[in-house]
């Protein structure tokens, strides 16, 4: 019995779909890449943006044509998408043999036997039914994987809907996450990425709400194999010292920040219920970069928030000038269901997207000046993969997240690289977002090539 697995969004729902896996291969199931090949067709959906819920539809669809070709493989949904809406999956899409929301991940095995059977299925539990801490596949190349230290979230911006599709924060011990860091290890796993909605939120619901990140770091530090260890994502207002302290003192922590600071407007930030104005902000990056010169800092924006006026634009503009942020990305805003930022008077669709399109522009520039600045310095990178079309190695140095971030290719004729190797490079060339290198002659350490 065939399983292909399709999954969408972000790392932590891989990391569920890696949890699913596993259940699904030890009840004696076999996974394929090929849809067509399939008996079950299992669509991890993602259900957090308008864009990605439209992914979504279009990849049920798609799987869905595969009914026609006389094999009928059997149609699962599972994930964000279908714990939001739920009923409506099956009413609109009749070809959906089952719908499954998070609280019933643990219950896969059974509802895939009943799907099988013949048996439309709709099951549904509370968000807090869903595992925290089980055993999992590793899905990503096996040189990095993500390790998913939370799920839910606290914060209740008022645009977002997770804590509605996710339910509140609910933190893993330290000793099974440093269990997990282990057997990654021994597979063969070489940069860690520390994932949840807020990482330094972690710990907050376990002790008294107080983060428990920094004692985290402390111990995943001690992982023999790990060499790199990423974060994604933290808040500005949890940006403490102890945090900072934590990042420069434990080496394998990567010099690289994932901020998501949403906007720069006070009141901006006031309407989307984020804890801290652009005072706070200001002061996260400059204790940031005070501390760790060599800090590549990540964003994500939101041009078009209800109520954001001109001026509020102008200031946003201003503030992404004046930063000048390593990497970041601007989504125009998309009003989402049951959220308190939907029913706000909303701008038009079109200004939205301009002004994202705006902010996109400014940092374009500011990002090829960065990557410009990069030519003839040596990087340490991390090799992904050869491109078969070009015979480049696509490798990222430490300011690179997988997926998410520019790529460093390099040239090597005359020794070829394995996937997951690190070497040293010197950079020869840029382009608008990435780098291009080739081997160095000398090699250089973690720190001095980050």
């Amino acid at each position: 019995m065939k399983i292909a697995m399709i999954s969408l969004g972000c790392p932590k729902n891989q990391v569920d779909a890696d949890v699913l896996c596993h259940r699904l291969l030890a009840a004696g199931y076999e996974t394929t890449p090929y849809p067509e090949d399939a008996d079950v067709i299992l669509v991890n959906t993602c259900g957090f943006i308008e864009s990605a819920k439209q992914e979504a539809i279009d990849n049920i669809l798609q799987a869905a044509s595969y009914k026609k070709d006389g094999r009928n493989p059997k149609l699962v949904v599972t994930g964000c998408l279908a714990e939001r809406y739920r009923q409506e999956i099956q009413k609109e899409i009749p070809e959906v043999d089952a719908t499954v929301g998070i609280g019933c991940n643990g219950d896969i095995v059974e509802i895939l036997q009943r799907a099988l059977s013949g048996e439309k299925v709709e099951a549904f539990g509370p968000k807090t039914d869903l595992s925290i801490d089980e055993k999992r596949v590793i899905s990503t190349p096996r040189h990095y994987a993500y390790l998913k230290i939370a799920e839910g979230c606290d914060n209740r911006c008022t645009y977002c809907a997770i804590p509605m599709i996710r339910g509140p924060l609910r933190s893993r011990t330290i000793d099974s996450l440093v269990a997990e860091a282990n057997w990654l290890a021994q597979e063969g796993v070489k940069e860690l990425i520390v994932v949840a909605q807020d990482v330094t939120a972690y710990g907050c619901d376990l002790n008294g709400g107080h983060s428990l990140i920094a004692p985290l770091l402390d111990q995943l530090q001690k992982v023999e194999g790990i060499r790199w260890i990423r974060l994604l994502y933290a808040y500005p207002e949890r940006i403490t010292d102890e945090f900072i302290a934590a990042m420069c003192r434990n080496s394998k922590v990567v010099p690289y920040l994932d901020l998501p600071i949403q906007h720069a407007n006070s009141e901006v930030l006031k309407r989307m219920n984020r804890k801290g104005d652009r005072k706070v902000v200001e002061e996260a990056i400059c204790r940031l970069r005070k501390a760790i010169p060599n800090l590549t800092l990540r964003t994500t924006l939101i041009a078009g928030f209800p109520g954001e006026t001109q001026e509020q634009f102008e200031e946003l503009c201003e503030f992404v000038t004046k930063t000048r942020f390593d990497r970041l990305g601007c989504f125009a805003y998309s009003a989402e269901e049951d959220t308190p930022a939907a029913r706000l008077p909303q701008l038009p669709e079109q200004l939205r997207q301009e002004r994202a399109d705006q902010i996109m522009q400014l940092q374009s520039r500011i990002m090829e000046e960065k990557q410009s600045a990069k030519v003839g310095s040596r990087l340490l990178v991390l090799c992904d993969e050869q491109d078969d079309e070009t015979g480049l190695y696509i490798c990222r140095s430490a300011a690179d997240a997988p997926e998410i971030d520019t790529v460093v290719y390099v040239k090597s004729d005359a020794v070829p690289l394995a996937q997951g190797e690190f070497l040293t490079v010197t950079v020869t060339a840029n382009d608008v977002y990435d780098l291009y290198a080739e081997p160095a002659k000398e090699e250089c350490s973690d720190e001095s090539a980050q």
